[in-house]
């Protein structure tokens, strides 16, 4: 094996110094072992723990698909994608789940991928076509194994599993750790690595505050804790679509940055107020339980339950979202006396006053770009920076995360900055293209447009 050298460039792409406990300790069992359970909480870094070794496994003279990664859901899969795209691999790589068009998959698994991620579901239509040979896969991560078998795909799974007739590795990933291995998945007895913290001593970094509401509409004391953070970006939680829409819309015209997101809005809303809220134009996310669990959104320093959920481990989900592995966080809850009172929430914690906090937050950053093109238009990350630099004249200290989708991209641009790249590059090509590039427009409820 010559990628150690490899591996320091990759850390390096996915900016990060070293690797974790967990994720060493993965990368050494995976690397060694034919069958690993390893059991991590969401945010630990396991994508990478699984990636890594994967990548030191890959043949570059086999030009078929060698490993196949499950997961439960089409976020997930997309996350993984982008983490081994950021590692710079020369690796091709494929996501395929329901909902996407199949043609365009069938299209893109002509040139098979060395890794191929995707839904047991659609894995398993592909399969049933033979899009793809399986004789080259050696490899098989389940990521998310208790969510796949909690959204019942056994029978597409052992489908699936049945047809890997030369695997010499599986890789069970799960969050939680009680778990019944099905005897399909050919792993009944792993090398089980258990880094989920005990009950305990689980979120000993993560403070837990109250605000008591005066009135019953809380959107006072919520305005009121939004101006006490110091400007730093939050997450706030709420149980119903129509209250998110409602709790971003007054925080708007509160002066506040916020935006929300729900499972009522179609893919390309929840992206954009994904990618605004993961590149620092905006600063506050309302949303439903959608937000708590799988997102790609950053570590986050404060986590607000604007209504408390009713059972107890979405509680622990969304609070998932802060103080992760050693940073530390807070979650704030409001309450108001009228209330039921709820058994898992302990109403001893300590109380914080922040009536008296009314400065605003000081306005993003960044604000969003888009560019009428993405990686179908033969558009990358390279290609915008160059563009952005030299026709648009900015440093690169000015330009912020840029994700670049199938037909449009977005990049972050420091808001002082913006209206003079746009002027600059009115009337200027892109590789040869005229693409539209203009302020993203932030998602606002329906009834407005």
């Amino acid at each position: 094996m010559n990628n150690n050298h490899h591996s320091n460039n990759i850390l390096l792409n996915l900016g990060i110094e070293s690797l974790n406990e967990m994720q060493e300790t993965a990368q050494n069992s995976i690397l060694n072992e034919p069958n690993i359970l390893l059991l991590s909480p969401t945010g630990s870094g396991k994508t990478l723990a699984f990636l890594l070794p994967v990548f030191e496994i890959l043949q570059e003279e086999i030009n078929t698909v060698q490993c196949l990664i499950l997961v439960p859901s089409r976020e997930l899969g997309l996350q993984i994608e982008q983490v081994w795209k950021k590692m710079g691999t020369s690796y091709k790589i494929n996501v395929c789940y329901g909902g996407h068009s199949i043609e365009t998959e069938i299209k893109n698994l002509s040139n098979p991928p060395a890794v191929l991620i995707g839904t047991p579901g659609r894995i398993a239509d592909h399969m049933d076509r033979g899009t793809f040979k399986t004789d080259t896969i050696t490899t098989l991560v389940l990521d998310e194994f208790d969510k796949s078998l909690q959204l019942g795909f056994h029978e597409q799974m052992s489908f699936i599993m049945g047809r890997l007739t030369k695997l010499r590795k599986r890789v069970l990933v799960s969050a939680t750790s009680d778990i019944k291995i099905p005897k399909y998945t050919g792993a009944s007895d792993p090398t089980v690595l258990d880094f989920i913290p005990t009950e305990e001593g689980e979120k000993a970094n993560l403070s837990m505050k109250m605000i008591v509401s005066e009135e019953k509409d809380k959107i006072k004391s919520l305005f009121h804790l939004i101006c006490s953070l110091q400007s730093e970006a939050a997450i706030i939680f709420c149980n119903h679509r129509d209250a998110a829409e409602r709790i971003s819309d007054e925080l708007i015209q509160r002066g506040i940055y916020a935006t929300y997101y729900h499972g009522g809005m179609d893919q390309e809303e929840r992206e954009r107020a994904l990618i605004q809220f993961r590149n620092g134009s905006i600063s506050y996310l309302v949303t439903t339980d959608l937000a708590a669990r799988g997102l790609d959104i950053p570590e986050m320093k404060h986590v607000i339950h604007y209504h408390l959920p009713s059972k107890e481990d979405e509680f622990t989900h969304r609070n998932g979202r802060t103080a992760r592995m050693q940073a530390s966080g807070t979650a704030y809850i409001i309450v108001h006396e009228s209330e039921k009172k709820l058994d898992y929430i302990n109403y001893g914690m300590a109380v914080l006053k922040v009536d008296e906090a009314s400065t605003l937050p000081k306005p993003p950053e960044f604000q969003t770009i888009y560019i009428s093109g993405g990686k179908k238009n033969k558009l990358n990350k390279i290609d915008i920076v160059g563009f952005f630099s030299q026709k648009g004249k900015l440093e690169k200290t000015d330009l912020g995360l840029i994700e670049v989708k199938d037909f449009i991209s977005f990049a972050a641009v420091k808001s002082k900055k913006v209206k003079d790249l746009l002027q600059n590059i009115r009337n200027e090509k892109m590789k040869g293209k005229k693409f539209k590039i203009e302020v993203a427009r932030k998602v606002v409820k329906k009834t407005e447009e």
